[in-house]
């Protein structure tokens, strides 16, 4: 895939080894892979560029998606099975959750129904519409268990574009920030775009995920070129990532 001769590299040539902490892989629980066949091909293409070890992560939103752990188990349950079937053994996959910060989700803080990530970490949405009224005391109380929050695609609220003052708020709040691989082009628009790059510049992302859901996107991610100045500015991202997850 490389093009020694271009001023653009593809981006999924760096990713090879990479651990995706963000993705919608898991069959049948939400927007995602809705079969376990659909989820196998979205794993096989991952796999066409080194990307083998994932952790799921569902949504769990009140009202649309009500997951919990022993949802989300079954539907890996179900995967695994599938991978078994098939002789499958090449992929390392572990779960955990995106929680919508919502009324509910203090409930989950408080009864410790949330799903973390290497019980270090927990991943954590916003509406893309309106910051969450809650997210302060929710954070509050994730940092004191201690559990570290990680914003996920911050790129992608809206409200938050032209007010970058709401971007070093959450972080001193206390949530890392997670980079949607997808917001490096104009999937989600030029606005989502134009603020990713704005935030890498700034060096606020800690960890990068795919947040991809179906094998449409991932089709779109394996053509994502970009210039050599943003590939190394992702690259200490890419490995920080390995090295909390990997």
């Amino acid at each position: 895939m490389f093009h020694f001769f271009s001023k653009k590299y593809f981006l999924v040539d760096y990713l090879e080894g990479y651990t995706d902490i963000h993705n919608h892989i898991l069959p049948g629980i939400d927007d995602g892979a809705k079969t376990p066949e659909e989820s196998l091909e979205i794993l096989s293409g991952f796999k066409d560029f080194g990307v083998t070890k994932f952790i799921c992560t569902p949504h769990i939103m009140s009202g649309y998606y009500p997951n919990t752990s022993k949802s989300i188990t079954t539907s890996l349950a179900t995967l695994q099975k599938e991978l078994k079937t098939k002789n499958i053994n090449d992929f390392t996959i572990d779960i955990a959750a995106e929680h919508m910060v919502d009324p509910y989700f203090e409930e989950l803080i408080d009864s410790k129904e949330y799903m973390s990530l290497n019980n270090d970490y927990i991943l954590i949405e916003m509406s893309f519409l309106q910051e969450s009224i809650n997210l302060k005391q929710a954070v509050q109380k994730l940092n004191k268990l201690p559990l570290s929050p990680i914003l996920a695609h911050p790129e992608r609220y809206a409200f938050a574009h032209n007010k970058f003052k709401d971007y070093n708020y959450y972080k001193e709040l206390g949530t890392f920030f997670q980079l949607n691989l997808l917001s490096l082009c104009n999937y989600y628009g030029p606005d989502v775009h134009k603020a990713a790059l704005k935030l890498l510049d700034n060096k606020m992302y800690n960890f990068i995920g795919s947040d991809v859901h179906n094998i449409r996107q991932l089709k779109v991610l394996k053509e994502i070129k970009l210039p050599h100045k943003t590939i190394e500015l992702l690259k200490p991202i890419i490995e920080n990532t390995n090295y909390n997850f990997g």
